[in-house]
């Protein structure tokens, strides 16, 4: 069996989207062995840092927050979709080959994956691509980007997803993961009345159920 942990590490100096100084993590040490008996620490976080899922309540004000995605719908298959030769944005001419079947859970590895540093010309899923992905039936899109979209107005690609009931994903780290299909576990973090929650992504190959 081959585990693959595409999450990204959360350390103070990480990526974070666009480079704002608002959205790095924060992580002190509150307490060490100089003053007490046991070491504890402190993490303040945006929930849209690093790997993490969003719920429609980050686009609709009356979308469903990250309760309403059950766990069933995050364990599973998925298949990892090899989509390095794309410039710019992901189109539907770029999926129509992939041979998406209803139900699929994807995961589109791009060259975002080898970059340490934000790229603000990163690539995205077009507006089309996304429709594509809705008329295919998806149960959820996985990118390794800090964002599924980019310099498009109104926010079309989540939209599209969100009101079709497909689950995003954003953050993966998918360099070294070959095209194929795995088992996926992806555990957010149990937050309540939130549009988004960091989560811990893992793939696992030679797993079937």
């Amino acid at each position: 069996m081959k585990i693959y942990d595409v999450s990204m590490p959360i350390v103070p100096d990480m990526q974070v989207y666009k480079n704002k100084p608002e959205k790095k993590p924060l992580i002190r040490v509150v307490q060490d062995f100089d003053t007490a008996s046991a070491r504890e620490s402190r993490i303040d976080m945006d929930v849209h840092c690093g790997t993490h899922i969003d719920s429609p309540l980050h686009m609709f004000p009356e979308g469903g927050t990250m309760e309403t995605i059950s766990l069933d719908r995050l364990v599973g298959k998925a298949r990892v979709l090899d989509l390095t030769h794309v410039e710019g944005g992901i189109s539907r001419e770029d999926l129509e080959d992939k041979e998406i079947q209803a139900g699929e859970f994807l995961l589109l590895k791009t060259r975002n994956s080898g970059q340490d540093q934000f790229d603000f010309e990163f690539v995205y899923l077009k507006e089309d691509g996304a429709i594509y992905l809705v008329e295919k039936q998806i149960r959820g899109v996985g990118i390794d980007a800090l964002g599924i979209e980019r310099s498009q107005p109104g926010h079309p690609t989540h939209k599209n997803l969100f009101r079709a009931g497909v689950i995003i994903m954003e953050g993966l780290r998918l360099q070294g993961v070959p095209e194929d299909t795995y088992f996926m576990v992806a555990a957010p973090i149990k937050l309540v009345n939130t549009e988004a929650a960091p989560a811990r992504v893992i793939l696992f190959k030679g797993i079937t159920e």
